[in-house]
């Protein structure tokens, strides 16, 4: 498959290609097992698509951070962004 009309490499593909995979899942979820809102440590109701949307907008930070701070591979930042999902699914 030829990427190269946006310039677009295969981690590129494969990450935009997760998100899609984890958006259908998530619909997949909400429509089997339907869930009510819950009080975390943010004090305000959320729900799996608001602890994913926060999962998601703070990983995007970490990896922008690890970009900028740090002369480490990128791939260890996908560790520390899974133990922020982690904690994010359990107490948010």
């Amino acid at each position: 498959m030829d990427l190269s009309w946006m310039a677009w490499t295969w981690p590129t593909a494969a990450f935009f290609g997760s998100i899609a995979a984890v958006l259908v899942g998530f619909t997949i979820l909400a429509i089997r097992y339907p869930e009510t809102p819950r009080v975390g440590v943010l004090g305000i109701e959320t729900t799996r698509g608001d602890r994913l949307f926060i999962t998601l907008l703070g990983s995007a930070f970490i990896n922008l951070g690890w970009l900028g701070l740090t002369d480490l591979p990128q791939w260890q930042a996908l560790i520390l962004c899974a133990l922020y999902a982690a904690a994010v699914f359990r107490w948010v």
